[in-house]
């Protein structure tokens, strides 16, 4: 047979040579395996056994982590739309914040402003208090002349019935410049007489009345007690009336003090000596000192206490 010719026949190898070549080349190249092999989809024709079983508890467990899954995600899905509202609601709240501290700001800066404005009103209050105060200096206030008895000259009595009061004489005579009542007249008599201010012309005779009424005390006109004071503004007597409700508080805790005109405490202590013209300074120092007394008063009562249980032992046993 000519070379290169092919022809249908068989090559004339045995049937068991060609199957064992077969064999060899399989076994020399095997087909490719699938490396995810999955689970048969019909599981009704599974073997029974031990091991179906083990395959049918896997695939529920599977199925069940699939189903936890599926909540999860939904719950991740309401926890980031409720993310989203929140920070929407931050996102207000820092508004509202940011709005809040400008007021405050601006409240802040009011007050500053009413702050050095009740600053600057107590100044003026207090030098229009000092005005008033130096405004009557001169000025002496009598308490406790009958309704009527002055008759129609008020400045003639006083003039006569003072150097008799006081039995001074004066040189010149006493001179006034204005004398009037306080409050309205008391057309019934009844209630209290009305204060007198007497406006001296002189201010050296209105000390001198005062010097004598603050050595003598209240002066006598028959029956009946006249007293002299100083003539101060309503909030200077306020004050003076404040700083003389402290007086026991004072003599409680053996303070030496005293009020001079118009209205400021002096106080010692341990010698030390200091001056108050607000009543509330002297009522925090007071309290301030009557705390520091109080350990010292436990003490010594402690101590007391021990010497007395000291004596008493002793006595005890005697008996």
């Amino acid at each position: 047979m000519p070379r290169g010719k092919v022809t249908g026949k068989p090559s004339g190898k045995p049937a068991r040579q060609l199957l064992f070549s077969e064999a060899l080349r399989q076994q020399k190249y095997p087909p490719a395996k699938d490396p995810l092999p999955h689970p048969p989809t019909n599981t009704g024709n599974m073997e029974e056994g031990p091991q179906g079983a083990s395959m049918d508890r896997i695939l529920q467990e599977i199925s069940a982590v699939g189903r936890k899954l599926e909540g999860m995600d939904h719950a991740m899905m309401a926890l980031t739309a409720e993310t989203r509202s929140m920070r929407l609601e931050i996102a207000g709240l820092q508004l509202q914040i940011s709005g809040l501290d400008q007021w405050v700001a601006t409240v802040e800066t009011q007050v500053a402003s009413w702050t050095d404005n009740g600053q600057e009103l107590m100044h003026l209050r207090s030098k229009r208090t000092d005005l008033e105060d130096r405004s009557c200096r001169n000025n002496i206030h009598l308490m406790g002349f009958p309704e009527g008895i002055e008759g129609t000259n008020l400045i003639s009595y006083l003039r006569d019935i003072l150097p008799k009061l006081t039995d001074i004489t004066f040189d010149p005579p006493l001179e006034f410049e204005r004398v009037y009542m306080l409050g309205p007249k008391r057309q019934d008599g009844k209630g209290p007489p009305r204060s007198i201010i007497a406006c001296l012309l002189h201010h050296g005779q209105a000390r001198q009345l005062l010097q004598i009424a603050l050595a003598q005390g209240p002066l006598r006109l028959g029956t009946m007690e006249i007293r002299l004071s100083a003539d101060f503004s309503k909030e200077t007597v306020d004050r003076r009336r404040a700083f003389l409700s402290l007086r026991p508080h004072l003599r409680h805790l053996d303070v030496k003090f005293g009020l001079f005109e118009p209205a400021r405490m002096w106080i010692t202590k341990n010698g030390e000596s200091r001056t108050f013209f607000d009543p509330g300074d002297l009522r925090t120092f007071l309290d301030r000192l009557q705390e520091q007394a109080q350990p010292i008063e436990t003490t010594t009562q402690t101590l007391q206490d021990m010497r007395g249980s000291a004596v008493e032992g002793p006595m005890r046993a005697i008996e």
